[in-house]
């Protein structure tokens, strides 16, 4: 394809229409082997692959990555100490590159304070135009805003005029919109007491359970030295005034054993340690304790609106700025329309323009009070797309990191002719993506491969999708895969009972959902399905629900970290060698003293891009040199770490290694589809589908309970599919309820039972519109979801 533009071109074509490709040149981020490949630019070029053959590695680490390395070194040098500082990747030469901007799937920040329109300025232009509009005034923007608290003063400054001091009064008033009540969070906490301590034991037995409050430490120290309780008398005799010191008490200062200390109450203590971060970025127990202990409420004084009263009675034609963000956005966009006002007319244009942004993409069914870390993947990722849409820059190369996911096929359409219509402008559009239905519409295709992992990372075929489709590729031969619908289905023993639901835009939903069998929850995006299950299923005992979101752990955290691998590995390692294990972990005793078992040496230089090189002690291996003589099988840990778990799971399945406590972890995820990912790989490069499936391995082992699963297809190549599909049998028949919210067709043809939400998005869906099996939605045909799954399976 790309031999024919470069020469057939006329000769009278200008020097400067020349550079009609992306050239890039022996590229070695991550997997890649040495590759070289050509781009052409102003088209749409979709890059397919098995999930780990490097596609994320080409585009965003080398294309992608040099492309904002490049377009941060045009600024001074003061102002590139303030940005993140870029590596060069790893690339002979890149030419041809222009202005990248990617859209990634990373979700929003979950800020408590954060909204759908806090993160896309929709919020910045209403508040101005109440500032402008509304009645009565009440003062500039920052009166309509929830983050902006009410501060007013007075007091004396001493000032320095003329060689001498000056004391003057002064004094100040902010008129902030934020609730004084629930500081602008919209929700206030109530403690299930029942939840923080055991009445029945004294505090010396160990009565409270909240974590960490343990007597054995300082804790112990500071109770026992306050004099406030007794601390062998049983919680249930505790006086009121005891019981309020226990609980409630202020910051009080202390002397215990002869040091100055704070004593302050649990709930305090607790308000400010746990409930100051966000619930979902907790550790995992504390979670759970928050979640059991914590109930949040809508706070009384706002009505959940986040906003002061004031700010709640200044409105626009009988609207506040707290019935605004309210509304479905596609409703919002029609009354802002509505209002004529010349004196703010330009705002009121730009302001309608970012919402009907919102209606093009699909997104019309939020509301701008959507707090922004309740958003999918796929909604996060449309709602950083809004502030391209209108752009009118060209010549700019956009990055979509699979721009299907979270769309049911029924959007896939809408997305597909956003993505033509940003090429239609003049710009390179460059896709990661799995979904046949989006890889129709390539002008130029790229497939990676043929393998994952280190069996990856080669070009495998360039050219058109019609070329792909005869190629001999793993993509090619399964790009036209059909799934068919099943036989027949399992019926369920009990069923699971949601009465009520109403959360977002659910309306008093009453459904069975049954157990003991494989369910899909469908319908199109903001229909109602996640609202469903966190709001009414995802919380209830037994009951373990995996998504996502990201894994909290830093650079030195590794899948056999996270799974628990090591620690029967570290064992092994000592008991063959007659050593302690913490030798074997790089957190601990046997890290390399030079780079503190990191395996690179980071040198800051300040406003320049930060140099991280392979520590020269251990070569990249993390090790004291003394641990890897050490070894197991033949082989060192450093080795053990750097093998895929396919690899390890072979390793350690027989001979002087067999180790069935890991090899059992090495099979769950093997059987997730994740045999490629090296076990020592940082968690911080894992993608979405991967994470989700790193989570589903180690709750597989966990017996009986209902698995609710987020889209588990995301990430996952057309090959790979089949293997979740048996994978998910697997779970169903080893006792396991499994609950999918889903898009693919082929786990829709797949499930035993399907609950269908709908009719539409926002306050046209929130309904159940089909229950039944697969066969019998294809048969009754009525449903959006039913039609495109007709058409899947070529009923």
């Amino acid at each position: 394809m790309t031999s024919e533009m470069t020469t057939n071109r006329p000769a009278s074509v200008h020097a400067a229409d020349s550079h009609e490709v992306i050239r890039v040149r022996g590229a070695r981020v991550n997997n890649l082997k040495d590759i070289s490949v050509e781009i052409p630019k102003r088209r749409l070029t979709v890059f397919t692959g098995v999930s780990g053959s490097g596609k994320s590695s080409l585009v965003f680490g080398t294309i992608a990555a040099e492309s904002q390395r490049m377009i941060n070194e045009t600024y001074s040098a003061f102002v590139q100490g303030f940005m993140p500082t870029l590596a060069r990747p790893e690339v002979d030469t890149l030419e041809g590159l222009t202005t990248a901007i990617l859209v990634d799937q990373e979700r929003l920040g979950s800020n408590p304070r954060s909204t759908v329109g806090t993160v896309t300025d929709a919020n910045a232009m209403l508040r101005i135009v109440y500032s402008r509009l509304a009645q009565p005034h009440i003062g500039s923007p920052q009166a309509y805003s929830f983050n902006v608290p009410s501060v007013s003063g007075a007091g004396a400054v001493t000032l320095e005029k003329g060689g001498k001091k000056i004391k003057e009064r002064r004094s100040f008033s902010i008129t902030g919109g934020m609730c004084p009540e629930c500081e602008g969070r919209g929700k206030v906490n109530d403690f299930d007491l029942t939840a923080l301590f055991d009445e029945t034991k004294s505090l010396s037995e160990g009565a409270l359970t909240v974590p960490g409050y343990s007597m054995d430490g300082w804790y112990g120290r500071i109770f026992s030295g306050s004099g406030y309780f007794d601390m062998d008398k049983k919680l249930a005799k505790f006086t009121k005034t005891e019981m309020h010191d226990l609980l409630y008490r202020e910051p009080t200062k202390i002397k215990v054993e002869g040091i100055n200390l704070t004593y302050e109450g649990i709930i305090p203590k607790m308000q400010k340690s746990f409930l100051a971060k966000d619930v979902e970025a907790m550790q995992p127990h504390i979670r759970a304790f928050v979640e059991r202990a914590i109930t949040f409420t809508a706070c009384p004084e706002c009505g959940g609106t986040r906003l002061a009263e004031h700010a709640r009675n200044s409105k626009i034609d009988g609207k506040s700025i707290a019935d605004a963000c309210a509304m479905q956005i596609s409703d919002l966009a029609a009354w802002v329309r509505g209002l004529r006002e010349p004196s703010v007319a330009p705002l009121l244009g730009a302001l309608g323009d970012t919402l009907d942004s919102f209606v093009d993409i699909g997104l019309g069914y939020l509301s701008l009070d959507r707090p922004s870390g309740t958003l999918s993947g796929g909604e996060a990722q449309r709602t950083k797309m809004i502030r391209h849409l209108g752009s009118s820059l060209t010549d700019v190369t956009y990055v979509f990191d699979e721009p299907t996911i979270g769309l049911h096929p029924h959007d896939i359409d809408k997305m597909n002719e956003l993505l033509l219509a940003l090429r239609d402008k003049g710009n390179t559009v460059l896709v990661v993506e799995h979904k046949p239905e989006a890889i129709a519409i390539a002008d130029h295709v790229v497939d990676l491969g043929p393998k994952a992992g280190t069996a990856g990372g080669q070009i495998m075929y360039e050219g058109s999708v019609q070329g792909l489709r005869s190629s001999d590729t793993i993509t090619g031969r399964h790009l036209d895969d059909r799934a068919t619908l099943k036989e027949t289905v399992r019926t369920s023993t009990s069923a699971l009972q949601v009465r009520g639901a109403n959360t977002n835009n659910l309306k008093n939903v009453d459904v069975d959902i049954p157990l003991g069998v494989l369910t899909v929850l469908t319908g199109v995006a903001g229909s109602g399905k996640s609202s469903l299950v966190t709001g009414s299923v995802a919380g209830r005992e037994g009951v373990i629900s995996i998504d996502q979101g990201s894994i909290k752990g830093s650079r030195r955290s590794n899948p056999a970290t996270y799974t628990g691998l090591l620690e029967p590995i570290r064992k092994a390692f000592a008991k063959a060698n007659g050593v302690k294990p913490a030798l074997f972990s790089a957190n601990s005793e046997g890290a390399c003293p030079t780079c503190n078992g990191a395996g690179v040496i980071y040198t800051d230089l300040g406003m320049m891009a930060g140099v991280s090189s392979t520590c020269e002690e251990c070569e990249g291996k993390r090790f004291d040199a003394m641990v890897l003589d050490y070894h197991l099988g033949g082989k060192d840990i450093s080795e053990v770490l750097a093998m895929s778990v396919a690899q390890a799971e072979e390793f350690f399945a027989a001979g002087e290694a067999k180790l069935p406590a890991a090899h059992k972890i090495l099979s769950r995820l093997s059987d997730v589809g994740l045999g490629y990912l090296g076990i020592g790989q940082p968690l911080t490069t894992l993608s979405g589908g991967e994470r989700q499936r790193l989570k589903l391995a180690t709750h597989m082992g966990e017996s009986g309970g209902i698995l609710i699963l987020d889209e588990p297809t995301t990430g996952l190549h057309l090959a790979d599919v089949q293997q979740l599909l048996g994978l998910l049998d697997k779970l169903v028949e080893s006792g396991k309820s499994v609950i999918v919210i889903e898009h693919h067709q082929a786990v829709m043809a797949h499930a035993d039972w399907i609950i269908d939400l709908g009719p539409g998005a926002g306050h046209d869906g929130g309904t159940i519109v089909f229950e039944g099996t697969p066969a019998e939605l294809v048969a009754d045909g009525s449903t959006l979801t039913g039609k495109h799954l007709g058409a899947y399976v070529g009923a």
